[in-house]
């Protein structure tokens, strides 16, 4: 199986989906589970909050040796068992004595049944423990009871305020003076006679408790606590936002995974967008045997065999080459020997025409040599050894060494600026060189080199004032032998080869070379752009 995962890329993905959505899923379980447990203890200390601070406050009126007496009465009365401790005695944690310290009633779930109540007396050092099982109609009537007594023990003008104090906003104890509404004659009948009333109200699992307060006057005010609501689930609201903390977290996750294979894919097309660049000495690290890894090596392996074959053919093209030398040489020797030992006129004319192919031959022997050596170095990955070459220097080179072939053009610099760039001199000068020349051999009388330094980049412009190149053409005329007719005679002009190498040197300079109109002598423009790089790079 692990086989099997380190193979299979999309296998691996598919199962940390599947993990990533199982633990997302488990995650929001857990959260709901959590939200709700702390909403039910909420629930439980505010339920508990009002009647233990009606307990300590009680406690807090009698004299010390009384509060055994007095719990063991309520704890009678209203079915629970109280006792007093010291805080510091006791095995609370140190964040359930901070609730406490704070006015805070802490309520814990038993071990066997039922619930224990925390609250601090008065002072801080004594704590009320209160264990009851369960929440009964008998403990209501008892607390209801209980509030009442507290109420009458104080006077009329403090009910109010002292009440509110008590509750503290946490349960809904009211004191009217008028009787409730809604109850029947007979709820009524039994709250006038002093009775503890408990009404389930209609549509929610809440009751409201009542209890008539009789003074000695004959007038009477009216307790009413709650509606005390039964413990709700989780709202709608609450729970989209926690689908919606799912989808995010699980968003996130797959965006993760998903990166990984993505940055692995990137990395891929950057070495195959190299490769066709012509860098064929790049190669992708292979870090697994997966779908990707095993593409990563293909890649290598066609980038590898691609380079040998290149290789090899360059070889072959500079073997050929350097040997078409040997007899090319011999016969040019042959031919001058021929021409020393005859006078005719006509067979010297026909010599000196052999002996001018002799010339275009050789020289098409340099050219082809110059291309495989661009080509190898290329194919190789060897860098090249950039200098800083001051570009009108090496322009005018050029045209003093082409305006003596050319007599009948004017070859001009346009004025401008020093520009320097860093590059292979000899090769860069070789290719402007060719495109001077192949604007010399279709100009009518003018040439013109422009330079320019645009940012990070250095742009040289060969223009003429000739027939220009088609559009449909400009893209093939820098393949190896190209032309722009079918021709190869000498009034043609070139071999094919002097574009096709201009096109090499820029692409090993990272840069490119194209061709348009000229807008002001209206024949071609060949640019060339050349990347401006710093002497680190």
């Amino acid at each position: 199986m692990r086989r099997v995962l380190a193979d299979s890329t999309f296998l691996r993905v598919y199962l940390l989906l599947a993990l990533a959505l199982l633990l997302t899923f488990g995650l929001g379980l857990l959260g709901v589970a959590l939200v709700d447990q702390v909403r039910r203890e909420a629930h439980r200390e505010q339920l508990a909050e009002a009647p233990m601070h009606l307990l300590t406050e009680q406690l807090s009126r009698l004299p010390p040796g009384a509060h055994q007496t007095w719990l063991e009465a309520q704890g009678r009365r209203l079915d629970m068992q109280a006792s007093i401790g010291l805080l510091e005695e006791t095995s609370l944690g140190y964040f359930s004595q901070r609730r406490l310290v704070n006015g805070k009633v802490l309520v814990q779930a038993r071990d066997d049944q039922g619930w224990r109540l925390y609250s601090l007396l008065p002072g801080g050092e004594r704590l009320l423990c209160v264990e009851l099982v369960n929440l009964s109609e008998h403990q209501l009537r008892g607390l209801t009871e209980l509030f009442g007594e507290w109420l009458m023990a104080l006077p009329p003008s403090e009910r109010h305020s002292s009440l509110e104090d008590m509750t503290r906003g946490s349960l809904s104890v009211s004191l009217q003076e008028a009787p409730p509404q809604g109850l029947d004659d007979y709820q009524l009948r039994r709250l006038t006679a002093g009775e503890v009333v408990i009404e389930l109200l209609p549509g929610r699992w809440s009751v409201a408790i009542y209890l008539a307060l009789q003074e000695l006057s004959g007038d009477a005010s009216w307790l009413m606590i709650g509606p005390v609501q039964a413990f709700e689930p989780i709202p709608g609201s609450l729970q989209l936002l926690l689908v919606l903390i799912m989808l995010a977290v699980l968003g996130v996750t797959i965006y993760l995974i998903v990166r990984g294979v993505e940055a692995r894919m990137v990395r891929l097309e950057l070495a195959a967008s190299r490769i066709a660049a012509g860098r064929l000495d790049t190669r992708v690290k292979v870090e697994s045997a997966d779908f990707i890894g095993r593409l990563g090596m293909a890649l290598n392996g066609m980038a590898a065999q691609v380079q040998s074959l290149l290789r090899a053919q360059q070889d072959m093209i500079r073997a050929v080459s350097h040997e078409l030398r040997t007899p090319v040489a011999r016969i040019r020797f042959a031919v001058q020997m021929v021409e020393d030992m005859t006078d005719d006129s006509a067979v010297r004319r026909q010599l000196q025409g052999v002996d001018g192919d002799i010339q275009e031959l050789d020289d098409l022997i340099d050219e082809i040599l110059t291309y495989a050596r661009l080509g190898s170095e290329a194919i190789n990955g060897r860098d090249m050894s950039a200098v800083s070459v001051e570009c009108r220097e090496m322009a005018e080179r050029v045209i003093e060494a082409l305006g003596l072939l050319h007599d009948r053009l004017t070859l001009e610099l346009a004025e401008g600026p020093r520009v320097e760039v860093l590059a292979e001199p000899r090769y860069l000068q070789r290719a402007l060189q060719n495109l001077v020349a192949n604007a010399c051999r279709h100009a009518r009388s003018r040439v013109l080199i422009r330079l320019q330094r645009e940012p990070a980049l250095v742009r040289i412009d060969v223009e003429d004032d000739g027939p220009g190149v088609p559009v449909v053409e400009r893209q093939s005329i820098f393949k190896p032998f190209a032309r722009l007719d079918d021709s190869r005679t000498r009034s043609a002009g070139g071999y094919g080869l002097g574009l096709s190498i201009v096109h090499k040197v820029m692409s090993w300079h990272g840069g490119s070379v194209s061709v348009d109109d000229s807008p002001e002598l209206g024949g071609a423009r060949f640019t060339l752009l050349l990347p401006q790089r710093s002497e680190l790079d």
